[in-house]
């Protein structure tokens, strides 16, 4: 299945992006650290959010398959840059779990998570670090 997007350059080191399927716009911008205004995500935000997004997509679908409530099902995540070569080193992630889940849901669960497409799709040297949190 493919997907059709498109950007555009507006200015500033900001770019419009496109998603066709649907009509949504995002913009990204430049970090500070990188000789931009950090006003949008960066390019390389929208990766680690990526990463997050599927992740806590792909729990949920297996969740709700089992019955499980997804309601509190969230993740944080945080990018850390390299330089030479400028890119990605590490996004820590932290799933926040449902709760009352037994010892083989949360194994299947936690199985699902690392299953996801961006997870497998990103260089093995970047460090991503999955913490996965239940409430008590």
């Amino acid at each position: 299945m493919s997907v059709k997007m498109s950007g555009r350059y507006v200015g500033n080191l900001k770019v419009g992006l496109h998603h066709q399927p649907s009509g949504t716009q995002l913009n990204t911008a430049a970090p500070v650290d990188n000789n931009g205004d950090g006003s949008s995500f960066s390019p390389t935000d929208l990766v680690a959010a990526a990463l997050g997004a599927c992740m806590l997509t792909i729990v949920a679908m297996v969740a709700e398959r089992e019955g499980v409530d997804t309601s509190t099902l969230a993740f944080e995540c945080e990018k850390n840059m390299q330089s030479n070569p400028r890119r990605i080193a590490s996004v820590p992630i932290t799933l926040h779990m449902p709760a009352g889940l037994s010892a083989a849901q949360r194994s299947k669960l936690e199985r699902a998570a690392l299953t996801c497409p961006v997870h497998h799709s990103l260089l093995p040297e970047i460090d991503k670090t999955v913490t996965f949190v239940y409430p008590e």
